[in-house]
């Protein structure tokens, strides 16, 4: 068990910088419009006559909220119009029409998660629609980990009832914070009642994991207020945590400029408020996993760390390595062994696309040989806690210190502080080092002294 008796305030403060979350690599940054939909469509077809291709991660991006919650950083839009969400349900399931196609039979779907926006803003038939559609066009594995992105306000009975039906089995809901004075603040006032009800709503059907989402970092936030939050999750007792750092981005996401800077902690005040989370959460009996998550020990994600087979892709940590994952909608990421695909971020581009017949590719990626060996090397770190130089040496036939001598002089700082342990084969996380892990990974990505020197783009990484 991780568990932090003290946290370094000093090593927090120290880096505090704008760095990726390595949900990707290359970062989404890098993807360019010289691969788009007919890149994509070729790499489906490929993929899809090899017999060794992987298993199939399915993710549907629905971005219609009934208000707009100012913290938000996603790929959103608010609206009243019901026709709207019916239109948008129908193009979902066109595009479903044209990858489906193209996709082996042989393939099962072991991951499918619906994200937003506000997936369950749908209405229950509206869930059951394009659930069930999905589910006839696809095999779905027996132990898949379907999960669903909730708000409850408005939330009822029936919509869990329809995510049921529709072969939903995990659940993520947005709490922030529970104190009264944050949530005006950032225009999401949400009761511990309404929370309550969909969380027992998801134990009584049979949901076999419930994932709570804070957010530290919020407009009137303190760290005895955010304390009191924390008890009230801890007694709700879910499997998982997410404890997201907000990002405050006012020149990416414009709303965000209702927040001012008087709102918000002072940096010290908020890596306080982090420093105490992580020592309450692991001190409760949580496993601390790395970045934002924490799960129960008998948690699958903590299983797959201490097993060595936890991954990362968009959705965060999953434990289902190697999957294709083919999303749906628009801004949606598809990420394949060797690509990434974006989808059009506005809707009327989305929807010619689509009603073009192709797909709504806007950006992507193809990976190089470089792109695969640190891609690896990162996600090992960052999974795993451990990079083992003679097995990324075996697996991509190279000399790791030669390779990564650059990368190596950079670790030593880290080593310095006492983050990192370097011996031998072995390049390990140690002590507060958990805390910066991306900042540790950093080190080994080729593009990232050029993108951060051109504009701000990244979060601050604690």
């Amino acid at each position: 068990m991780k568990q932090f008796k003290e946290i370094d305030i000093n090593v927090l403060k120290k880096y505090d910088k704008p760095g990726p979350r390595y949900t990707s690599y290359p970062t989404a940054p890098l993807f360019s419009s010289e691969f788009g939909p007919d890149e994509f469509r070729n790499e489906i077809i490929n993929t899809n006559q090899q017999s060794d291709a992987p298993d199939l991660s399915l993710y549907f991006h629905f971005p219609f909220c009934d208000t707009l919650c100012f913290f938000c950083g996603c790929t959103m839009l608010v609206t009243h119009d019901r026709k709207r969400i019916t239109e948008y349900n129908e193009y979902i399931k066109k595009e479903l029409d044209i990858a489906v196609p193209l996709i082996s039979k042989n393939r099962k779907v072991t991951q499918l998660h619906w994200g937003g926006g506000t997936p369950t803003y749908l209405s229950p038939d509206e869930i059951r629609d394009v659930g069930l559609y999905t589910k006839d066009r696809f095999d779905f594995a027996d132990d898949i980990e379907a999960s669903v992105e909730i708000d409850p306000r408005g939330l009822t009975f029936d919509h869990m009832q329809a995510l049921w039906d529709s072969g939903f089995n995990r659940m993520s809901l947005g709490v922030q914070d529970f104190e009264l004075k944050v949530q005006e603040a950032v225009n999401r006032v949400q009761s511990e009642e309404i929370t309550m009800d969909a969380i027992n709503w998801a134990r009584q059907l049979g949901f076999k994991s419930i994932n709570l989402d804070l957010i530290y970092g919020l407009p009137y936030q303190t760290t005895k207020t955010f304390e009191h939050t924390l008890d009230k999750v801890i007694d709700i007792s879910p499997d998982r945590i997410a404890v997201f750092n907000y990002a405050h981005v006012p020149w990416l996401k414009k709303h965000q400029r209702v927040i001012t800077q008087e709102m918000l902690p002072t940096p010290e005040n908020k890596l306080l408020t982090l420093k105490m989370t992580i020592e309450k959460l692991t001190a409760a009996g949580y496993w601390y996993v790395g970045m934002d998550h924490f799960a129960k020990p008998t948690d699958e994600l903590a299983v797959a760390q201490r097993n060595k087979t936890l991954y990362r892709n968009f959705q965060g940590y999953s434990t289902k390595a190697g999957d294709d994952v083919y999303a749906f909608g628009m801004s949606a990421i598809s990420q394949f062994r060797n690509i990434y695909a974006q989808n059009y971020k506005s809707l009327p581009e989305y929807f010619e696309r689509i009603n073009a017949g192709e797909f709504a590719t806007k950006v992507g990626y193809r990976m190089t040989e470089d792109d695969h060996i640190r891609k690896y090397t990162i996600m090992r770190l960052m999974c795993d806690l451990e990079i083992s130089k003679s097995e990324i040496e075996n697996k991509f036939n190279i000399n790791f210190d030669t390779y990564f001598a650059d990368a190596l002089v950079k670790l030593e700082e880290f080593v310095e502080g006492g983050l990192l342990e370097m011996n031998g084969d072995k390049i390990k996380i140690a002590g507060n080092g958990i805390l910066i892990i991306r900042n540790i990974a950093m080190c080994f990505d080729a593009y990232l002294e050029k993108m951060m020197a051109e504009k701000p783009i990244f979060s601050r990484t604690v």
